[in-house]
């Protein structure tokens, strides 16, 4: 049996996770640690920082850009220590430019500190400087400094979980600065912005480049699987998110315990690396992914590794069950310090575990990449190919899948479609089942960079990666692109305005219009 998301689910996944809008407390505090990263990165440019603290400033944008999990707690946690190395990078500055006063900035600096003393100060000059740069900054600059913070995530998260497997990205934290400082800028040129912001999102595109080759360095070449959704009695442990490193980490801590270990959502992707199959622990994957996230982690009768970044909507039933390796923890999460889980471990075998079990069905994951390769190629040549389709991985709503059936009976035959959500048989359709690899859409696209042929990619489902991806993908020649209805914290439908204008980036619409503007030159 071959994996298929639509089995999963049929609704909008904003609604299910409950993560459909940031509140107006948590925007405010985000945009005071946004305020402090800035000048961070105005004193920081000339400075040797150590390697800690690039780690901790990079898990603060992790953790705290467009996430509605964002606590006050952790607002309070990563501040504190922020003001701290602020005020050390300041110093160091000022002594090795003892000339330059930098008046601006350290007034700038003073009034922050000033103003954000305890929460409700905080949370109040948030808001203030939030309404001010409405009041000041027109709207399609605003989003263009969405924009560069929300790729910075990407990249953010990237280069921490390179950090996870020892490796660097050369220019990896310089690039960070470079991103925060031009949201400091006074000039707000759209073309500069634009520019730079296609510059980036190539940077990311390499960056995930390279971690697969990591990735594959330590756990062998990725290709396809068979994955059990099945259960067996025991004491059990479920690891959530995308982090494969830390699925390693609890793995061989628990080789020596009784306890099983599941994967949930993206990390069913760990099984397409051979390293993974040899783990006699890790019994399969559990529930039925992130859109249904509520019911799965409060029937999962054992603790929770929530791994770094990992967004979800965290509910006061299994709150105490949910540990977290972040830096800093939301309220009912237990922190993990140092990769010490024996507090994982005790939770486990204090927990029911599975009784009985339970058989369920096996599905089939992954794919071959240079098999797939020579089959497009050899697609290309066998039907006079002059357009390629890319549809990437989709967001599992009904009204989506509509459009894309729809979609691919109307395409032409001269058109070849590279498809990672729908398999159908159809002479031009290759269906590549990368299951939860969202780079793979990149590592395919890249192969066919240089081929002088229109490319039209459709990008369904948004996550921290799309952003990036699309304005890539847009930068390309020859290159249209289409995204689906996004959850408004990733894409709200001003930002959409933006991306259209300047990027050249369309939402879909139907498909019968849509193919229309696709050919209109043809």
């Amino acid at each position: 049996m071959t994996y298929d998301s639509f089995d999963d689910f049929q609704y909008n996944s904003c609604v299910s996770r409950g993560i459909c809008s940031i509140s107006p407390r948590t925007s405010a505090l985000q945009t005071v640690l946004v305020l402090y990263l800035r000048l961070f990165a105005r004193f920081a440019y000339e400075i040797e920082v150590k390697k800690e603290t690039q780690s901790y400033i990079l898990n603060i944008l992790a953790l705290s850009i467009f996430n509605p999990e964002f606590s006050e707690e952790s607002f309070i946690t990563l501040s504190t220590h922020l003001k701290k190395e602020l005020a050390k990078i300041m110093i160091e500055f000022l002594e090795k430019h003892p000339e330059n006063t930098l008046d601006n900035e350290k007034k700038k600096a003073m009034e922050i500190f000033n103003s954000t003393e305890d929460i409700t100060d905080a949370i109040k000059y948030g808001e203030k400087m939030f309404r001010r740069a409405l009041d000041e900054i027109p709207s399609e600059i605003r989003d263009l400094y969405n924009i560069l913070l929300v790729i910075a995530k990407s990249i953010t998260i990237n280069l921490l979980e390179l950090e996870s497997y020892n490796h660097e990205y050369e220019n990896g934290f310089n690039t960070i600065l470079n991103i925060l400082s031009l949201i400091n800028i006074d000039e707000r040129n759209i073309d500069i912005l634009k520019l730079e912001i296609q510059k980036i999102a190539e940077f990311d595109n390499k960056l995930m480049s390279y971690i697969h080759h990591v990735q594959e360095e330590r756990y062998g070449i990725q290709g396809s699987s068979d994955v059990t959704y099945s259960t067996v009695p025991n004491k059990a442990v479920l690891v959530v998110g995308s982090n494969i490193k830390e699925l390693e980490d609890i793995l061989e801590n628990l080789k020596n315990q009784n306890i099983d270990v599941y994967t949930h959502d993206d990390m069913m992707l760990a099984y397409t690396f051979p390293k993974f199959r040899e783990y006699k622990n890790l019994k399969g994957q559990f529930g039925q992914g992130v859109e249904n996230c509520l019911l799965d982690f409060a029937t999962f009768p054992g603790p929770i590794l929530l791994t770094k970044h990992s967004l979800h909507n965290i509910e006061n039933f299994y709150r105490g069950r949910l540990f977290t390796t972040d830096i800093a923890s939301i309220k009912g999460v237990i922190k993990i310090e140092n990769n010490d889980y024996s507090q994982i471990i005790k939770s486990a075998y204090a927990s029911k575990g599975f009784k009985t079990g339970k058989q369920c069905e096996t599905v089939n994951i992954g794919y071959d990449f240079n098999e797939t390769i020579s089959k497009i190629k050899n697609k290309i040549s066998e039907l006079n190919i002059k357009h390629l389709f890319f549809i990437g991985i989709d967001g599992h709503s009904l009204e989506q899948r509509i459009y894309f059936e729809k979609l691919i009976r109307l395409v032409p035959k001269d058109t070849l479609i590279i498809s990672f959500s729908y398999n159908y048989e159809k002479e031009n359709l290759i269906f590549i089942n990368s299951c939860y690899d969202f780079y793979s859409i990149s590592r395919i696209y890249n192969e066919f960079l240089n081929v002088e042929m229109a490319k039209t990619i459709f990008i369904p489902n948004c996550e921290r990666r799309s952003i990036s991806q699309m304005i890539y993908f847009a930068s390309q020649k020859n290159t249209q692109v289409f995204v689906g209805k996004c959850t408004p914290v990733i894409l709200n439908p001003s930002l959409m305005n933006t991306l259209e204008n300047i990027f050249e980036i369309r939402g879909i619409s139907s498909s019968k219009k849509d193919l229309e503007i696709i050919f209109e030159d043809k």
